[in-house]
Order: C-alpha cells, then sequence, then structure tokens
C-alpha cells in the first residue's frame, strides 16, 4: 500500500507535557523503516504545525484548556489527511488523543464526500467527557464525545455536518471511566470491551465481534492510544493504568484486524518519551502498526 504518515506533535489537551515528542519518538523507532520493510511505499509528510503551550494563554473564553489552538490543529490535521488521495492508507501520530478529532474527521471526509466509518478505539479510556462532565476539563479526555456530535460546538462541528454514529464505534481495553462519562456512554449505547471483558472472552471473540458490528461501515480507522497496553509493556504514557492488554493480546488485536483487510487509517497516539524508558513505549507501538500493516511471524 502507499502509506502516508502526519505528525501532530500537540499535547494541548493533555495534563502531562511531553506527548508533543511523540511523533519524533515513533520516528526514532523507525516507523518508516520498518513498514517500508513489509514491501509499502512511505511517504512522511512531516508534521502539523502546533504551538507551544507556554507561548499561549491556557483558557478559552468557554473555559476549555488550549480550546482555540486545538481547533485549529486539529482542523490542519482533518485538512491535510481529507487531502490525501483515495487509495492512501494514513498513519497518524500524536500526540495527546485530542488529535484523533482531526484524524478520523480526515479520513470521514476523504474523496470529498463524507463516508460511513467506524472506530475502533483501542485505550484504557473511552475519552466520551463532555466540557460539562469533565473533572479536569483536558480536552484530550472528550474527543469521542465530540466526533459523534456532544459539547463544544467549535469541537464538534470539525467536520461540518459530518459526524460519527455512536453504533460505529467499539472501544477495547477500557478500564478507567469516570462517573458521569459512564452515563453519558450508556445513552449513546456505544459498544466498550472492559478488560473483564478480554478476561473473558479473549481477543479473538471480541475482534470478530467488533468486525461484525461494523461490518456495514465504509471505512474503518483504529486509533490507538499506548495507554490501552499494560505500563509494564508502555510505560511511557501520561495516564497508565495498571492491568492493560499484554504485548500479546495488543499484536494479536492488530494482526487479526489486518487479516479482515478492511482497516483504512490508523492512528499513534499518547507516547510520552519523557516518561519512557530508553524509547521503549515507541518500539512497542511501531510493531503494533507493523503487526496492523501486514508484519507476520511466518
Amino acid at each position: 500500500m502507499d502509506l502516508s504518515i502526519l505528525g501532530i506533535p500537540m499535547d494541548l489537551g493533555a495534563g502531562r507535557r511531553g506527548v508533543d515528542m511523540g511523533p519524533s519518538a515513533l520516528r526514532n523507532a523507525h516507523l518508516a523503516g520498518t513498514l517500508r520493510g513489509l514491501g509499502h511505499t512511505v511517504t512522511d509528510l512531516g508534521d502539523v504545525e502546533v504551538p507551544l503551550p507556554e507561548t499561549l494563554d491556557k483558557h478559552a473564553e468557554s473555559g476549555l484548556i488550549f480550546l482555540d489552538p486545538i481547533i485549529a490543529a486539529c482542523r490542519s490535521a482533518a485538512e491535510r489527511v481529507a487531502a490525501l488521495p483515495e487509495g492512501t492508507f494514513p498513519v497518524t501520530l500524536g500526540g495527546d488523543h485530542s488529535v484523533s478529532m482531526g484524524t478520523v474527521t480526515g479520513n470521514a471526509l476523504r474523496g470529498g464526500t463524507p463516508r460511513r466509518t467506524g472506530l475502533i478505539w483501542v485505550d484504557a479510556h473511552t475519552d466520551y467527557n463532555t466540557p460539562q462532565s469533565s473533572p479536569s476539563g483536558n480536552i484530550h479526555g472528550m474527543p469521542v464525545a465530540h466526533l459523534t456530535g456532544l459539547g463544544d460546538p467549535h469541537l464538534s462541528g470539525l467536520g461540518g455536518g459530518w459526524h460519527l454514529q455512536p453504533e460505529d464505534i467499539v472501544m477495547i481495553g477500557i478500564r478507567s471511566v469516570d462517573a458521569n462519562e459512564r452515563e453519558l456512554l450508556r445513552e449513546a449505547g456505544i459498544k466498550a470491551y472492559t478488560m473483564k471483558d478480554v478476561d473473558q472472552l479473549g481477543i479473538t471473540r471480541i475482534t470478530e465481534e467488533t468486525l461484525e458490528r461494523l461490518s456495514d461501515t465504509e471505512r474503518l480507522h483504529v486509533s490507538f492510544d499506548a495507554d490501552a497496553l499494560d505500563p509494564s509493556v508502555a510505560p511511557g504514557v501520561g495516564t497508565p493504568v495498571p492491568g492493560g492488554l499484554t504485548y500479546r493480546e495488543g499484536h494479536l488485536l492488530m494482526e487479526l484486524l489486518s487479516e479482515s483487510g478492511r482497516v483504512t487509517s490508523l492512528d499513534i497516539v499518547e507516547v510520552n518519551p519523557v516518561l519512557d524508558t530508553r524509547n521503549q513505549t515507541a518500539e512497542v507501538m511501531v510493531g503494533m502498526a507493523a503487526s496492523l500493516l501486514g508484519q507476520r511471524i511466518l
């Protein structure tokens, strides 16, 4: 395939600094070379321009932290992804998970006509808070809600009139949900597989059910937060939660999704090299990307 790498070095949506260096860490972990080694043509498009938080006023008039520059960065990411040719597979690198408001929107709008898009959200957190429900006010805990049309209209309106449908979202690896966020998820009817489900059902069955649930979508976007993995596997994240996916569970999920032939785009987000050990988390996430894009043991 033709792969296009785009970095969004943004940590404006997070509560801790460092994930703005995630795209560089992933590149230094030989992302492009690894994907070329699988036979793909790889073009690195560089990075979306994102200002440093130290140069900005923290609060917008709305009260949301760094709202205006987050909107600008997500809009730029959406426009650059949407402009890619139809046959291209975008690999977008965060940055905190708020970048997905731009990347998912851009992938849905590629070709000029909105396409029904399925979202596989691999994360310890559901990120379904709104500005009203969020205990922290950090926007990286709100992207899925905004993609479905909830929350601040400036963020939920990045796709014009397009929004994700809640029935087209599946979350995997969940183990940390705020109380108000839980109620919003139930109201929306989003399918979320917690780590209890992973323990009881196994990754193979969960992947099969996910693909069946999303079988009517035209595009399938995987948004992989490094903190979905257990901190023993991926220590370089800002919001680690014990009890996550194992190394093999993560790879098996990616391998099964790859075998389906249905995934059309990928996010890798929340890699924080400041908190990492010798770039371990970036290297692990490059391996996850490779498994999604065709790497096999035999």
